[in-house]
């Protein structure tokens, strides 16, 4: 938990600021789009981040608060049936109203009421920590902006640029070796120091077999050389699941991925650029990240194994696959109240991701951070690393 008043408070406007700084590119046109039911407008990003403080924070601790909109609860509620009606997930892109002048009016009065309640108490051990929840459920939607963007913008038949300064690929100067872990018991989970959810707690020892584990993620190289050799044609390669989804999707090659006569070119948030050989390869789903490793005849680390490798690891650059279910820690106990619907009704049917992406904020990552989605799902900056 952070420590003062001020170092909070300094944290939660640098927070609500970058949130804004990331749709500074948009145009007034873009904050509407919703492609796909698994993307969400960017203006409802914005919204949402606002409801949650304002619902769990400023309605139950600053005394005679007056809501900005009665309406905006209904209309930025995410998934907590605890908190009342919302709006059907696949409607966002329906909400033409309210304006976006009026989304940005509505984060200003909520950030200054924020403001004002921490700055005029001394704040509870209970503040505090609703507080600092708030952050970093506003960072996780920051990188859910930042890759909703992309494939609003991505989806646009022009293909337009967000930032041509925004760099997808950060360049890496390791050569790639095996690192080599020993057989052992392990410890697992957070170690208690510093901000984590819910689901990284209950720090418990695992027994692993000797291993192996890629200090470095599979390439575009690589997985181009896997295209050309059929992969995404050999049925034996995939799960039965995977291969329904190749054949349903006609699925030929990662998401973004174009071919213009015999050349591959890539769509990022700078636009479409020849394809980037060495860069990590991105936007894959678990499926293939699987079929992947078996024509490579290596395999997934389970998300324990990440854990215990992960100072060898060059790491950060993508969201990484494990073979690891999303399931609960040992004594795992969801938080009281509408909290307890953030993490724990998620687990079942997703496979954990380790590791972190160039979309995720600064100051929101760590070892022991578990991501989760569904195995076909490759909007995020998602990549792989391979085990043996």
């Amino acid at each position: 938990m952070l420590t003062t008043t001020t170092t909070l408070l300094d944290f939660l406007l640098e927070t609500r600021t970058h949130t804004e700084t990331l749709c500074k590119p948009l145009e007034i046109e873009d904050y509407v789009v919703q492609p796909i039911v698994d993307v969400s407008p960017p203006k409802w990003h914005l919204g949402h981040t606002t409801w949650f403080f304002e619902d769990f924070i400023l309605k139950q601790f600053k005394p005679d608060y007056k809501e900005f909109d009665p309406n905006f609860s209904f209309v930025f509620n995410s998934y907590y049936e605890s908190m009342g009606a919302r709006v059907v997930r696949t409607d966002r892109g329906n909400l033409s109203r309210p304006t976006v002048r009026e989304v940005f009016d509505y984060r200003a009065y909520v950030t200054n009421q924020l403001q004002e309640l921490l700055e005029q108490n001394t704040p509870s051990d209970e503040l505090q920590s609703l507080v600092e929840i708030g952050i970093h459920h506003e960072k996780q939607h920051q990188e859910l902006l930042l890759t909703d963007i992309k494939y609003i913008l991505g989806n646009n038949p022009l293909q337009p640029v967000y930032s041509e300064s925004f760099s997808e690929n950060p360049a890496s100067n390791q050569s790639t070796t095996w690192i080599e872990i020993p057989e052992g018991i392990y410890e697992i989970g957070h170690n208690g120091e510093g901000f984590c959810y819910d689901n990284e707690l209950g720090k418990h020892k695992v027994f692993l077999n000797d291993f192996k584990i890629s200090n470095q993620l599979v390439s575009n190289k690589d997985y181009l050389e896997f295209i050309e050799d059929g992969g995404y044609e050999q049925v034996l390669l995939w799960h039965s699941e995977g291969w329904d989804w190749v054949k349903t999707l006609r699925t030929k090659a990662p998401q973004y991925w174009q071919k213009q006569e015999n050349s591959w070119f890539y769509y990022g948030l700078d636009g479409v650029q020849p394809l980037n050989l060495e860069a990590p390869v991105t936007h894959i789903s678990y499926y293939e990240a699987f079929a992947f490793a078996q024509w490579k005849a290596c395999r997934l680390p389970t998300e324990f194994e990440w854990e215990v490798a992960h100072q060898a690891l060059n790491w950060g650059a993508r969201w990484e696959w494990t073979e690891s279910a999303y399931l609960p820690y040992p004594n795992y106990q969801k938080a009281p109240g509408a909290l307890g619907e953030y993490n724990g009704k998620f687990m079942v049917s997703q496979k954990v991701l380790r590791g972190g992406s160039i979309a995720t904020s600064n100051k929101h990552t760590r070892p022991t951070y578990r991501n989760f989605f569904h195995p076909q799902l490759r909007w995020q900056f998602t990549g792989i690393r391979l085990g043996q």
